[in-house]
């Protein structure tokens, strides 16, 4: 059974923005992480995470140019191995940890993101990107995705987080912050039981404004930005 995330018909007068575009799976990456990583918690492979709540950056550091900005892609926990492909890097997450952080300083623009997993008999996958603004010291919440923690993912759940996409309005996941998520999309090839795949591609654009954040995470200022 091959499950997609179609791409849902707009409206004949206009219509509203689709929430889900369609994806092809690619071969697997190879396994190590090529990337520039930044910041004192990383190593040329991965990142020590920082503790979410911790004061500040979380030990994570800024960028060295004011026109680029920090992004946290913390990936797992899974016993499976991950891939986050962002432009042409690679973070990969291998079988061996349970987590791993990838701090990278990306510019305004739009940047693809995939997602990458596989393993027979059903994988879990955890994905979180966070956006920091040194100058209100907060992090984002810039998108989420998981499938399957603490078991294996299922057709089900992939259809309930599609489902959940609406609630986000403007694509915005975290109004506070400066970073919109568009063209959502996946493939999770074919689920032997009819019910839980071997593998997932999820894409998505990461599409990031050049202003500042004025508010931190969850004020309530940033409240007006989901207003239709």
């Amino acid at each position: 059974m091959r499950v997609l995330a179609l791409l849902p018909l707009l409206a004949a007068c206009g219509g509203s923005t689709p929430k889900t575009t369609q994806v092809d799976i690619d071969p697997l990456p190879e396994a190590t992480t090529r990337a520039v990583l930044g910041g004192a918690l990383c190593s040329t492979q991965a990142c020590m995470c920082r503790a979410e709540g911790a004061a500040q950056d979380g030990g994570a550091g800024v960028p060295d140019s004011d026109d680029l900005k920090r992004f946290e892609f913390r990936v797992g926990p899974s016993e499976n191995a991950q891939w986050v492909l962002v432009d042409d890097m690679v973070l990969y997450k291998s079988d061996e940890h349970a987590q791993d952080c990838f701090y990278v300083d990306l510019g305004k623009g739009q940047h693809r993101v995939t997602l990458r997993t596989n393993r027979a008999g059903g994988f879990a996958a955890k994905l979180a990107i966070s956006e920091y603004a040194p100058g209100v010291e907060s992090w984002y919440e810039t998108f989420r995705f998981e499938c399957g923690v603490g078991g294996v993912c299922s057709n089900d759940e992939l259809h309930d987080f599609r489902d959940s996409l609406d609630k986000y309005k403007r694509n915005l996941h975290d109004p506070c912050g400066s970073a919109k998520i568009q063209q959502v999309g996946w493939d999770s090839g074919k689920a032997p039981d009819q019910q839980h795949p071997d593998e997932l591609q999820l894409e998505l654009t990461l599409d990031i404004y050049g202003f500042e954040p004025e508010y931190a995470h969850g004020a309530a200022e940033c409240a007006d930005k989901f207003a239709e």
